[in-house]
């Protein structure tokens, strides 16, 4: 079975990697508790129980790094993730720095990198090779290991999964975003010819204030948000009216028939409606290249406002029963 690793949330992905280890090097793979990790997730001290091999197992220290991303077909070579040239500021880059000091201090002889990320094989040498001539390990003594490895680890231990509850109804709030990234790609080719309209927004469904509270959205949270994107609610009204963007104004109503069953299913994972507007603009801007461009970022915080403005997503009490 696959799975959708970018639906997991970091500490589900790497409780997931923790317990594959387990299988790989020990039952004694040690986790590390959230903050500042210095380069490790989890280690193991000792002499790996099948890892690489049994004739040939890894013996010492094994620092054990997850890295999880939620975009989607994502992959090593990205150069966010590792630049040929070397630096510090990519993922690999920033793990060198660290992996330097706990090699320097001697707490560290193994290295293994898991990622929900594709792994080419070109890809695999060369980041392996920076590594070991940066850091001064073996490159025998490093592993990266990217999605196929764990679809061919989990086949043989599905007991894992299990163990880190992969079961879709626990993922955390994840939601598409290619829909949306169309209808605001639409809005911002037509800015112009719809944004010269009147000041006044549109009357929300109930009292902006009073659907704050059902939801328990903070007070500073919803006068920013008010602040920032109000006026722009009228525009995308009228844009999503128009007859000629009803393929836009289904794809809107799809989008919301996706969103909003979500955040009622996941709702009780968030402490304030302020996490949950939060978490969809960080997860919608990270997985879409279209919805992270510059001009395109406001408006997409503008069109997500809309939704909770017009009652499209969020709790509303009675209101919209009557």
């Amino acid at each position: 079975m696959k799975y959708a690793y970018e639906d997991l949330g970091y500490d589900q992905f790497e409780k997931l990697i923790i317990f594959l280890c387990q299988k790989l090097f020990g039952i004694s793979v040690q986790g590390f508790s959230k903050g500042p990790d210095g380069g490790r997730d989890a280690k193991f001290v000792g002499t790996a129980e099948i890892f690489p091999s049994k004739a040939s197992p890894w013996t010492g220290t094994t620092i054990i790094q997850a890295k999880h991303t939620n975009g989607y077909n994502k992959c090593f070579s990205e150069s966010d993730f590792y630049n040929p040239a070397g630096g510090t500021n990519t993922v690999i880059g920033k793990e060198m720095t660290r992996i330097k000091i706990l090699r320097s201090k001697n707490q560290l002889d193994n290295y293994i990198l898991f990622a929900n990320r594709r792994l080419a094989g070109n890809a695999e040498s060369d980041i392996i090779n920076q590594i070991s001539k940066n850091c001064n390990i073996p490159e025998p003594s490093i592993t990266l290991c990217g999605i196929e490895a764990l679809e061919n680890w989990l086949k043989s231990f599905p007991d894992v999964a299990e163990k880190a509850d992969l079961d879709p109804v626990d993922f955390p709030l994840t939601v598409g975003s290619d829909e949306l990234a169309e209808i605001v790609q639409a809005i911002a080719l037509n800015k112009s010819e719809i944004f010269d309209v009147l000041d006044f927004p549109p009357t929300e469904r109930i009292k902006y204030r009073q659907k704050n509270v059902i939801n328990n959205m903070s007070e500073s949270y919803a006068t920013y948000q008010r602040k920032k994107f109000l006026k722009e609610t009228k525009q995308i009204e009228k844009f999503l009216a128009d007859p000629e963007n009803i393929e836009l104004t289904y794809m809107y109503q799809s989008i919301i028939e996706e969103f909003q069953p979500k955040i009622i299913a996941k709702r009780k994972n968030y402490q304030t409606f302020d996490e949950v507007m939060n978490y969809l603009i960080d997860i919608l801007l990270n997985r879409d290249p279209v919805l992270r461009q510059r001009e395109h970022k406001r408006l997409t915080r503008a069109v997500l406002f809309y939704m909770y403005w017009n009652c499209d997503i969020g709790d509303n009490g009675d209101a919209t029963a009557n």
